[in-house]
Order: C-alpha cells, then sequence, then structure tokens
C-alpha cells in the first residue's frame, strides 16, 4: 500500500506542477505580442504532462519496495516509456519550429515567392526529420526488450543480404524518399505553384514525403509521385514569378480592319481592372485560305487572373465585332459567271423543226 500511495503521490504532484506551469505560462503569453509563446505552449502541453510524470515516478521509484520482479518489470516500462516521451518532446519541438516558420512566411500576400519557397523547405525537412526522430524512438525502445536486442545481434551476420532484399522491395517508396529530400533544396515545385503535369492544369496543395498533390481547376486532387517532378518534364508557371502573359485568338476575315481592332483591343484591356499595366498588343499572326489569325497579348499578374482577363477580352472584342464590325466576321466568297454555256446556246434548226 506504501508503494501505491507514493506512486498516485507522484503522479498528483506532477499534475499539479503541471497546471500551475502552463497556468502561469499562459498568463505570461497572454501579455505578449509575439505568438511563438501561444505555439510552445500548444505544442509541449501534453508531452510535457506524460514527461513530468515520469520525471516524478523516476523520484519516488529507488524508495519503492517492488521486489525483484517487479523492479524488472519497472525496468522494462521505463525502457519502453522514456524513449517514447523523449521522442514525444522532440517531436512536439520540431512542431513549434515548424509553426513558427509557417507563421512567418505568409502567401497571402501578393508577391509570396519567398514565403512558399520557406513553406515548401520547412514542410519537407519536418515530414524527414520527424520520420528519422520516430524511426530512432522505435528503434530505442525495442532494444529496451532483451529478446528484441538478442535477436538483431544474432541477424547482424546476415544483415547485408537482409539490405539488399528490403532495398530491393522498397526500391520506389526509397526513390521517391531520396527524391523528396533533393526537392527540398532544388526546389522545382513549392506550395501552391501552379503548374501543368500530366495535361492537367493546377496548384500544389501538398507536398510529402513520396508524393505530391496537385488541386485541379475543377476541385480534383492529383497524386504525383516526388520522383516524377525529378526525372520528366512539366510546366511550372509560378517558378520566378507569378506574372503571366495571356493570349487570346480570333479568325477573322481578310479585310478587317486591324487597326481598328488594335485600337479597340486596348480600350478594353486598359479599362479592366485585372490587367497589371505591363503590355497588350494585337498582331495578325498566320492567313489561312478562308480567314486570317489574329492574336491578342496581356499581362496579368497570376494565372487565375490572366485567365479571367482573357475571357473578358474574348468576349468584350466579339461584341464588339458583332455590334459594329459585321464586315470582320468569316465570309464565303464565290464567283458568280453568267457567260452563257456552249451546251446552253439555241438548239439547232433541225431540234427546233
Amino acid at each position: 500500500m506504501t508503494s501505491i500511495f507514493a506512486i498516485l503521490l507522484a503522479i498528483a504532484v506532477a499534475l499539479l506542477l503541471h497546471h500551475v506551469a502552463f497556468a502561469l505560462a499562459r498568463r505570461a503569453a497572454a501579455r505578449t505580442s509575439t505568438q511563438l509563446d501561444d505555439i510552445v505552449i500548444r505544442r509541449l502541453f501534453r508531452p510535457a504532462r506524460w514527461l513530468l510524470m515520469a520525471i516524478a515516478l523516476s523520484f519516488v521509484q529507488p524508495g519503492l519496495d517492488l521486489g525483484a520482479s517487479g523492479t524488472r518489470a519497472w525496468a522494462q516500462a521505463a525502457g519502453l516509456l522514456v524513449p517514447g516521451l523523449i521522442g514525444w518532446t522532440l517531436v512536439a519541438l520540431l512542431g513549434v519550429l515548424f509553426d513558427w516558420v509557417l507563421l512567418r512566411a505568409d502567401v497571402s500576400v501578393e508577391n509570396n515567392l519567398r514565403a512558399r519557397r520557406r513553406r515548401t523547405r520547412a514542410s519537407i525537412l519536418h515530414r524527414i526529420i520527424v520520420f528519422v526522430v520516430l524511426a530512432i524512438t522505435f528503434c530505442l525502445m525495442l532494444m529496451s526488450i532483451p529478446s528484441v536486442r538478442s535477436i538483431g545481434v544474432t541477424l547482424i551476420a546476415s544483415a547485408g543480404l537482409a539490405a539488399l532484399a528490403v532495398g530491393a522491395a522498397a526500391q520506389p517508396a526509397l526513390k521517391n524518399l531520396i527524391a523528396g529530400i533533393q526537392m527540398a533544396f532544388s526546389e522545382p515545385i513549392r506550395l501552391d505553384d501552379v503548374v501543368i503535369v500530366e495535361g492537367e492544369w493546377g496548384r500544389i496543395e501538398d507536398i510529402r514525403l513520396t508524393y505530391v498533390v496537385v488541386r485541379l481547376w475543377d476541385e480534383r486532387r492529383l497524386v504525383v509521385p516526388v520522383s516524377q517532378f525529378l526525372e520528366k518534364s512539366f510546366q511550372n508557371w509560378t517558378r520566378e514569378t507569378s506574372q503571366l502573359l495571356g493570349s487570346v485568338f480570333w479568325y477573322l476575315d481578310p479585310a478587317a480592319d486591324i487597326p481598328r481592332l488594335r485600337a479597340k483591343l486596348e480600350e478594353l484591356v486598359k479599362a479592366n481592372p485585372r490587367w497589371d499595366g505591363r503590355f497588350c498588343n494585337l498582331q495578325v499572326t498566320d492567313t489561312k485560305p478562308e480567314a486570317i489569325e489574329v492574336r491578342g497579348l496581356m499581362t496579368a499578374k497570376d494565372a487565375s487572373t490572366a485567365f479571367d482577363l482573357r475571357c473578358d477580352i474574348r468576349e468584350g472584342l466579339l461584341a464588339y465585332i458583332r455590334q459594329e464590325m459585321p464586315e470582320a466576321l468569316v465570309r464565303t466568297r464565290g464567283l458568280l459567271d453568267f457567260t452563257p454555256r456552249p451546251e446552253a446556246a439555241s438548239p439547232p434548226p433541225s431540234a427546233r423543226s
């Protein structure tokens, strides 16, 4: 009974200390303008509770009357719990660092290239480091079990063959994992990048260790292996800047008044709030037997705005052509020859008789 009472008392003291410490920490954090202290409190609240209980139990353990079997069981439990708690605390601290990077990298601003670069690199590295910490923690927990430790020593002789077998079986996963590490530093894509991959237009929504989630324009999700972005070509519309040059094509009659259309296009583009003011132009880019190809160019701050601007200008110029310049619409021309044909001349006299 004395041992049970001492254990319960140690747990109660640890919980009380945890409650008081975090209550004081929340009160102090409420007086500051920074959000870092709030992140630390939120991330460390749960692991700190269990860590304090483990520390309290370690203090009372020497005074407990557990016997030989109880001492072995205590040591076994400690061998499993201590690495787990340490690993949990390290993961929480990594989460604090990751949340702080996300907080400082604001992607809601217009020019968010640097913020997206930081978020992408932090996201990939955070997942890799957490994976390594969890793997080491799991190994330390297993090594605390004597039977598992003895099996591990026995398997050292065949470690080479085992490594080859595991490597062959996990080749795709390892390939994508290594590609994810390369992507963290080479940065062919970043979060919220506009890309065209597998013939689909979308934005990078999430970057995992082995795959990337692309949010397509129609709300579908395209899951692509990380290695594909390093081995195959794809389009990245926001690699250096989000600004884009958009084009619109019309097929008009060869007799269309191009200078008049060019002036109207400039009027429509300059009046549209989606235009960023950099460039607009209209040119005849091709001729065909039945029509000419007229291309309008205009710039916008990003791909979504450029798409809407192109639609606005396409509709506006078509409405102008329909109402003010119907002669610019494609017409089919033909030559009517009214010259009498020989077989259509007057019949011979014998036929008239």
